[in-house]
């Protein structure tokens, strides 16, 4: 009888119900390895609040050139091995598309694979800049596509140079900012940034961009701290509006 005066332990939950940016689909990037690992990954996002996602699988040149029949095939593969629709989950795909060479082959092939919305996730490289994203923003729009960036707040070159945030923003690319980031995960100074689009109200999007267990402890954690309230405060969210 002395349960009932016992504090139960809440569970974190995300503040959003639709997730735009995780690597859950087996064996095809560097999220999850295989099936029962993409399965685990896929619990932890129904605990965490979770009824839609959006997987987002890499596709980068020379390291997973993924196409829609590899993304496809995972996608079949985890289905088989789980039912989404008794959890209570609705799953899609599209893509992460890497800003390179073969990205610009695949737009022109029309091979891409939209979210809902015609909507497309966009990354730079970690070490350089894609040399005409302003250029590349604007053509995606004018074929109907409505960019968004995926972790901005990642690129250390554009951390002295913060004028590329506001044009992008003000051009209609939409900014994606990753949980981990928020949670210190990655390292001190991509909070920094993210903290700041906040303030700038330049976040549209959050996104887990959950690759593993790692990643799964750390954003738990972070949910069930003070600094995620805090930083919720001043954000508004449009991943349920995919």
């Amino acid at each position: 009888m002395f349960d009932f005066f016992k504090r139960r332990r809440r569970i974190p939950q995300l503040p959003y119900t639709t997730e735009v940016h995780c690597h859950i689909l087996p064996g095809i990037d560097d999220g999850a390895r295989d099936v029962a690992h993409a399965i685990q990954l896929v619990y932890q996002m129904k605990e965490w609040g979770v009824e839609k996602i959006v997987a987002t699988p890499h596709v980068t040149e020379a390291s997973f050139e993924n196409t829609p029949q590899t993304i496809e095939a995972a996608q079949a593969q985890l289905r088989q091995e789980i039912d989404l629709g008794k959890l209570g989950i609705e799953l899609c795909h599209s893509a992460e598309y890497r800003m390179d060479d073969n990205f610009l082959g695949i737009l022109e092939r029309n091979e891409i694979i939209p979210m809902p919305g015609n909507h497309i996730l966009i990354e730079n490289s970690f070490l350089q800049p894609f040399w005409n994203i302003k250029g590349l923003v604007f053509d995606l729009q004018m074929r109907g596509l409505s960019p968004i960036l995926a972790h901005p707040e990642r690129y250390a070159y554009y951390y002295e140079e913060k004028n590329i945030y506001t044009e992008l923003h003000e051009q209609g690319c939409e900014f994606q900012v990753n949980i981990l980031s928020l949670a210190g995960y990655y390292n001190k100074r991509a909070k920094e940034i993210a903290e700041w689009l906040i303030s700038k109200h330049m976040v549209d999007y959050l996104g887990s961009d959950l690759h593993n267990n790692h990643h799964a402890q750390s954003i738990s954690k972070y949910l069930s701290g003070k600094e995620f309230i805090r930083h919720m405060r001043n954000i508004h969210l449009k991943n349920n509006a995919l």
